[in-house]
């Protein structure tokens, strides 16, 4: 049985030892010349006007986060939807499980909403 996983481990290893020579050869063979205008922020080849350190509100951040994490749950139900019809063999347990997950999410929901985080001052 574990001898089913040997390939897939071979080709991670395959990957990683690739991505770690390249990232070590570009170390090794590749340029080394720092000076001012190298090492000047630039955005799209402009020099730089005013500060370079810009203050983000932490409500983006937050945001951003509940979007994610939304987003993932998500992806959980849209599996289950496509295949429900084939396990409707297993009774309404299929069923109950996704609404009990759907009961958690929407309570997860309702206490970022009390909570105010999704309003953006």
């Amino acid at each position: 049985m574990i001898s089913d996983y040997i390939p897939i481990l071979v080709v991670f290893i395959l990957a990683a030892g690739f991505a770690f020579a390249i990232l070590a050869l570009s170390h090794i063979l590749g340029p080394r010349v720092k000076n001012s205008v190298k090492l000047s922020p630039y955005e799209s080849g402009v020099d730089l006007v005013g500060k370079t350190r810009v203050r983000i509100s932490i409500r983006y951040f937050l945001i951003a986060l509940l979007f994610i994490i939304f987003d993932i749950e998500i992806v959980f139900l849209f599996p289950w939807a496509v295949v429900f019809k084939d396990f409707l063999s297993f009774g309404w347990t299929i069923f109950i499980e996704m609404a009990v997950f759907l009961f958690i999410l929407g309570f997860g929901f309702l206490y970022v909403w009390k909570k105010g985080a999704l309003e953006w001052e």
